[in-house]
């Protein structure tokens, strides 16, 4: 049974992209291969805690158990040490990616206090999005009565695309709302 979303990608997307950018075979067509939701959390360092509450959080937002970052160095100004838990991350691939990726262009960015669409422009120039979201809330399947504190998380789009203009339309077709300039 595949995702709603990835239907939607083979049957409107694929063949748009390939009118549009004049693709001559259908694997010319950039597709996403990962979606990566991140939350970093300096808090850890003080409140080893915070770390089990996020890794709920992020568990029940993608249904996948996540892994714990760790620092690359130490910083004495943050009092942070090489190698000490920082955040947590989830890769997803697949079903997981198509599910996670329709709740959220449908579910979670509409639910979001004064969502007038997300930013245009948080593309890397390699064709890959990023967006960061101010609270986990957002997500129906998180129980407000559950959470220690509200946190925020990145979530970072990988696509096959060249450019970012090629990424956009990607998206765009995908129902991804962005803000008009």
């Amino acid at each position: 049974m595949a995702a709603r979303l990835q239907q939607i990608y083979r049957e409107r997307v694929v063949p748009a992209l390939m009118e549009e950018f004049k693709y001559k075979n259908v694997m010319q067509v950039p597709r996403i291969k990962k979606v990566v939701v991140n939350i970093g959390m300096g808090e850890a360092v003080q409140n080893p805690k915070a770390l089990d509450f996020a890794v709920q959080d992020l568990m029940t937002i993608t249904g996948q158990r996540p892994v714990i970052t760790r620092a690359k160095k130490s910083i004495s100004n943050f009092r942070l040490r090489a190698g000490q838990p920082i955040g947590v991350k989830v890769t997803l691939r697949g079903e997981r990616m198509w599910s996670f990726l329709d709740r959220l262009i449908n579910v979670a960015l509409p639910r979001q206090r004064d969502f007038r669409g997300v930013s245009p422009d948080s593309f890397d120039g390699h064709g890959n999005y990023t967006l960061g979201l101010r609270e986990q809330l957002v997500f129906p399947e998180v129980d407000y009565d559950k959470i220690d504190k509200i946190r925020g998380m990145e979530i970072s789009i990988v696509t096959t695309a060249k450019t970012d203009e090629e990424a956009r339309r990607l998206l765009a077709l995908l129902g991804m709302p962005f803000r008009r300039r």
